[in-house]
């Protein structure tokens, strides 16, 4: 299954490592949401969504791209992010935008990130160290999951 990983990832690297984990493991393209050509997506079979969130949201470049997609028919994705609240919901709104246009979402990921956004700034961030190697092996373990569970 030829796969494309697309990640937002602006200021601690969190969600790009993350999305390299899984770009090796499921042997994926992996490119930023700012160098994503949209007529190359037609010639993938799975499409990786992930990205920080940033005020409760994916990055804003992010959205931008998911906005542009243009409609197409079963083709399969899945959604990842990485954020101090490590809330899986926060994936939810994406999964719909991407469900809008076409696309099956088959897995959804989250973990901890380290973050000093705003007022974190000032107590030296929280989730300092994170993603971390179980972080990392969560999400091989997802891709992994993802890919099998689809097979079968």
């Amino acid at each position: 299954m030829k796969t494309l990983i697309i990640y937002a990832s602006i200021h601690h690297g969190n969600t790009e490592k993350i999305g390299r984990a899984m770009a090796e493991t499921l042997n994926a393209d992996i490119v930023n949401v700012n160098d994503v050509n949209i007529n190359d997506l037609q010639n993938y079979d799975l499409i990786g969504f992930g990205s920080g969130i940033y005020g409760g949201k994916f990055h804003k470049n992010m959205l931008a791209l998911i906005e542009k997609l243009p409609s197409v028919a079963n083709k399969k994705s899945f959604v990842f992010s990485t954020s101090s609240m490590e809330k899986k919901s926060y994936n939810s709104y994406i999964e719909e935008k991407l469900k809008e246009k076409g696309f099956v979402v088959i897995g959804s990921f989250s973990c901890k990130g380290y973050d000093t956004f705003g007022p974190f700034k000032l107590i030296g961030g929280i989730g300092k160290g994170r993603p971390n190697e179980d972080d990392i092996k969560k999400a091989v373990d997802f891709a992994e999951g993802m890919v099998n569970n689809y097979r079968n």
